[in-house]
């Protein structure tokens, strides 16, 4: 039992045949609890808890299964006693919180990558907007709209980040200081 929990739709969520195997009980018969709970409900937060799937069966035919977000996981297995139940619960706590940890590093990385990105984009917005070099001014334009949006302009888009890189080893971090010198360094730099 490896994949407690599995991502599905962007969300971390385990479905009714992994509660069925984990708690060694059959699998129509944990369907027949999660539908208890649907049914029972007098509110919509008990049915935002499951999606209803299909999988295919050892014979090739299709079968109703769930998916459960952590809510529905918890609601439906609290039901569920027993060592084996214990077990598999903390298990699943454990994998939940590993696949959450997971998604928020991923999130971090993400931030922190776009924050490169759009400050690079600002320096060479600038840049744009002091040269009087129109080669150099639509060149900065178009690596500054790629860095923001995402979209490529044109096919290389690696250029923008040498010159970056060129730009920040002459200058570290007071580019932005000596601005007129950088786009002097830019134009020998592109000779």
């Amino acid at each position: 039992m490896n994949n407690l929990v599995i991502m599905h739709d962007q969300q971390a969520v385990t479905t009714s045949l992994i509660l069925a195997e984990a708690f060694e009980k059959e699998h129509s018969k944990v369907i027949r609890s999660i539908e208890q709970k649907i049914n029972g409900a007098k509110n919509g937060l008990v049915k935002n808890m499951f999606a209803e799937a299909t999988y295919l069966d050892r014979k090739g035919e299709q079968r109703k299964m769930y998916y459960l977000n952590r809510d529905g996981f918890t609601f439906i297995a609290m039901g569920f006693t027993g060592r084996k139940a214990d077990e598999f619960k903390l298990k699943y706590i454990d994998a939940f919180n590993r696949m959450e940890e997971q998604i928020r590093n991923q999130s971090l990385q993400l931030v922190t990558a776009n924050a490169d990105d759009l400050k690079r984009a600002n320096l060479l917005y600038k840049i744009a907007n002091l040269t009087s070099d129109e080669e150099l001014k639509e060149q900065s334009l178009k690596s500054s709209y790629e860095l923001v949006t995402g979209k490529s302009i044109r096919q290389k888009k690696t250029d923008y980040q040498k010159l970056y890189e060129a730009v920040t080893e002459r200058y570290g971090d007071s580019v932005e200081d000596n601005l007129k010198g950088a786009i002097r360094f830019i134009r020998v730099w592109k000779g």
